[in-house]
């Protein structure tokens, strides 16, 4: 491409021309990345907002529960097990209902693409502050918490309104501190295993 200025005329550029196998190639892997990101953003969401929902006294709705999975979810992890969207929001409120507040982090996300379907899996670092009820039990103080280090795998699928998880495996690796005063069957056989 020449530019002229003022009289005179200098080369700025030249155009390329790409074909159509490389735009298809380009285009193809544009539509990863955004896949990729929109099922990073699909984790990142989740996690947040097992922290922000119940601050201040939020509750968890069924709204929540479809902005993050199908219908025919299936969730296990070292509380328990659900399947089905039906009584979830419920099922996660009580369970961080133990806690006065929560942080759960994830990082190192591995994303298998096939299609309309992808599996996942990423570590956690999820940190758990006891309710002032649970210290007055222990005789601890208020710098008392749980911490769980663990695993998410799963598979999410894209949907109309977009990617959604259907399945999710969350795993404890480790802990540190004591669980809340109540514990599933499920809680105590995963904390005496660890």
């Amino acid at each position: 491409m020449t530019v002229s200025t003022q009289g005179t005329q200098e080369t700025v550029g030249t155009q390329e021309t790409v074909g159509a196998r490389e735009f298809a190639a380009l285009q193809a892997r544009v539509g990863v990345l955004a896949d990729r990101a929109d099922i990073t953003g699909l984790i990142d969401r989740y996690l947040l907002s097992l922290d922000t929902v119940p601050a201040g006294g939020g509750r968890f709705d069924d709204a929540w529960a479809r902005s993050l999975f199908t219908p025919d979810i299936r969730i296990v992890s070292p509380v328990g097990a659900h399947e089905g969207i039906d009584g979830l929001a419920g099922s996660e409120q009580a369970a961080l209902a133990k806690f006065e507040r929560t942080q759960h982090m994830g990082a190192n996300y591995m994303i298998g693409l096939d299609g309309d379907r992808a599996t996942v899996r990423w570590n956690a670092l999820m940190t758990h502050v006891h309710l002032a009820s649970t210290h007055e039990a222990r005789g601890t103080g208020p710098g008392d918490h749980f911490t769980v280090g663990g695993t998410f795998t799963g598979e999410a699928v894209r949907t109309p309104e977009g990617w959604r998880f259907r399945h999710l495996d969350i795993r404890a690796v480790w802990v540190n501190g004591q669980g809340p005063l109540v514990l599933t069957p499920k809680a105590e056989e995963t904390l005496r295993s660890l």
